[in-house]
């Protein structure tokens, strides 16, 4: 499974549409462990490239701060499960907690 998640500064990057960095995990559910990183510069922002991008690059869920709805619909209409409220903690440390079910979450911090 491969999880992507927006960094700035080494955490979880509030603005998903207009992060600079991906961090590409690959984990394996079943035993909750994060098998590999990759950070991958987004492509220049253009409205519904990233959901087109990371499609080609394997994602499955996306765990974010925040995202319009737009977006979602995108992520969505392409197999793409995304978690929005994610707190800004380590990429790491989200995916663990998403593959334990103990991932908490709040609002969706993006109003568009």
């Amino acid at each position: 499974m491969r999880i992507a998640i927006p960094v700035a500064d080494g955490v979880l990057s509030l603005h998903f549409g207009h992060c600079r960095t991906m961090a590409l995990l690959d984990v394996d559910p079943a035993t909750q462990a994060v098998l590999r990183r990759e950070d991958a510069e987004t492509p220049p922002h253009q409205p519904g490239l990233l959901p087109r991008w990371l499609q080609e690059k394997g994602v499955q869920t996306v765990i974010a701060g925040g995202m319009g709805v737009r977006a979602r619909t995108l992520f969505e209409e392409l197999g793409i499960r995304v978690i929005v409220g994610a707190p800004a903690l380590a990429p790491e440390r989200l995916a663990a907690d998403f593959l334990a079910g103990t991932l908490k979450t709040g609002e969706n911090v993006c109003d568009h």
